[in-house]
């Protein structure tokens, strides 16, 4: 048994690295992409970018919760599979498009079937034991989220010296090969006897959203979560444009940046997480990981060389730890056979933060680099993404320190600690 889980972690760990690197080979030219075919700077090919991301992120969360739920009743492993190939077709539409519009329709594909995270999520929760095995299991999710981003767009700025499209073709390529990939190896995580019947009330978004408001603890953590994937948006939205922009990056000084993210948060999820969690649990985890997000976008915000935001990568990165707990901490909260439930209702949240922070932090970025601003600041969005890491430190210290109280039960989970280093390996 403990191979088959440890196997089924690895095939999962596979599946999102190839996936992540998909999207990774992407990133270095999208910006230049969407200049060219819209005509325009790269500053203003920000807020197209953004809408781009909002109409994936749209789609995104109207099927979510429905992903969610169908892999509750019928497995995790055929939903997985699905949405792989939507996100193969999805790569080869971009890579053909002959007009920004066509990217939309890419998009849309991508963000109907685009339940990889979801339904990934749903099997590692599956697959572990306990509450500690949990939070490491998700740490090595994030492991899977790092490399690819090392690998993808270090491949990417590579490809790109083949002409803008050629990274469009290998994520397509990646993406279908992991399919197939999927199709012989991935195993069924959710045993027959936990699943359930498909119900719509439970699929739809309002009500998988509220989902997470039959316990209030884990109504006020997904604020916490909501803000977190916010802030987050003043990065992962604007990386490329505001670089290119601010310092006159390249496509591979783009990709070389991705690629250092990539091994600072792959050190922090498949190292540091190991070594800080069981020392400190989980619980002060998040609060230390929040503050150094915190810290790492104030820097980015008033940074004037290239340097400086290789160097401030390192504190933003490090704040990756609150990532596992805080996911444990809430999915601890529900039993098996709603899992697939919980991680759709929490995708459907970051899926909002990507409808709504694109919008704003590239809309931002862009207004306060032209000349109607009242000032020219480049790096507001930062700041703004600050703002929303430091209320959520705020808001889960309030939940937890209420529901320790209320709840002694709940108190294990909360602090994740003592047994993790001997939690069994899946």
């Amino acid at each position: 048994m403990q191979t088959t889980k440890k196997s089924a972690i690895g095939f999962i760990f596979v599946t999102l690295l190839i996936d992540v690197m998909g999207w990774g080979l992407i990133i270095p030219v999208m910006a230049d992409l969407i200049a060219q075919l819209k005509g325009i700077p790269v500053n203003q090919a920000s807020t197209y970018g953004a809408l781009l991301l909002s109409v994936f992120a749209m789609t995104q969360f109207i099927f979510a919760p429905v992903i969610g739920n169908l892999s509750d009743q019928y497995g995790r492993r055929p939903v997985l599979l699905f949405s792989l190939l939507g996100f193969g077709i999805d790569y080869i539409i971009l890579a053909l498009a002959p007009t920004y519009g066509w990217l939309f329709v890419g998009r849309v594909i991508a963000g109907v079937t685009g339940a990889s995270f979801t339904t990934a999520t749903a099997y590692i929760a599956d697959v572990s034991e306990d509450e500690t095995a949990r939070a490491k299991n998700f740490g090595m999710i994030g492991a899977a989220f790092g490399l690819g981003f090392v690998l993808g767009p270090a491949l990417g700025a590579l490809l790109a010296t083949w002409g803008i499209r050629a990274p469009f073709y290998a994520a397509a390529a990646l993406c279908l090969l992991n399919c197939l990939y999927g199709f012989f190896l991935l195993p069924e995580s959710l045993k027959k006897e936990n699943r359930r019947p498909f119900e719509w009330a439970r699929a739809n978004p309002m009500g998988s959203l509220k989902f997470l408001t039959r316990h209030p603890e884990i109504g006020g953590l997904a604020v916490a979560f909501f803000l977190i994937y916010l802030g987050a948006q003043s990065v992962q939205g604007n990386w490329n444009f505001f670089t290119i922009y601010r310092f006159q990056w390249s496509e591979k000084m783009v990709g070389i940046s991705l690629a250092i993210v990539g091994v600072l948060v792959g050190a922090v999820q498949a190292g540091l997480t190991r070594v800080v969690i069981p020392k400190i649990g989980n619980e002060k985890s998040i609060y230390l990981g929040l503050s150094l997000y915190t810290l790492g976008l104030v820097l980015f915000a008033f940074a004037t060389e290239s340097w400086m935001m290789f160097a401030f990568l390192i504190p933003y990165c490090l704040g990756g730890i609150c990532g596992p707990s805080l996911q444990s901490v809430i999915s601890g909260h529900v039993p098996p056979n709603q899992q697939g439930e919980l991680q759709g209702a929490l995708t459907s949240l970051m899926s909002l933060t990507t409808i709504i922070g694109p919008l704003i932090m590239n809309g931002t970025f862009s207004y306060f680099t032209t000349d109607k601003a009242p000032f020219h600041f480049p790096g507001i969005h930062f700041l703004i993404g600050a703002v929303c890491m430091l209320a959520s430190v705020i808001i889960t210290n309030k939940v937890l320190s209420r529901e320790k109280k209320v709840n002694p039960m709940l108190r294990n989970v909360i602090a994740g600690a003592g047994d993790y280093k001997d939690a069994p390996m899946h």
